[in-house]
């Protein structure tokens, strides 16, 4: 899928991943690959900046850990972001109806 189509909606699909728990990056990644039905296979080069953005914005917060002898920023929802989630999904669906209606 072309990188153009996610503008708008990455925010609010990282959201939606993060709203199941605490994760770190690359699991951000692979969640989005899966429940995506690989569809969406992005590089990290595009999810990091997201996640730093959603962090600066106060929708997430972040804090380092170690697994396996590895240090890793999990990142989780704020309450802010739990509230900014309600709302996308909120818009999404009003947006995903009304297109619907003009393709169908």
């Amino acid at each position: 899928m072309k990188a153009e189509a996610l503008k708008g909606h990455l925010d609010a699909m990282i959201l939606a991943v993060l709203a199941g728990g605490p994760q770190h990056g690359y699991a951000v990644i692979e969640q989005l690959r899966q429940r995506s039905g690989g569809v969406f296979d992005l590089p990290e080069g595009t999810i990091y900046p997201a996640l730093h953005r959603l962090e600066a914005d106060g929708l997430l917060a972040s804090a380092w850990e170690t697994a396996s002898g590895r240090r890793r920023r999990v990142y989780k929802l704020t309450r802010r972001g739990r509230a900014a989630l309600g709302e996308r999904r909120g818009d999404w669906r009003l947006f995903a109806q009304a297109v619907d209606g003009v393709l169908a």
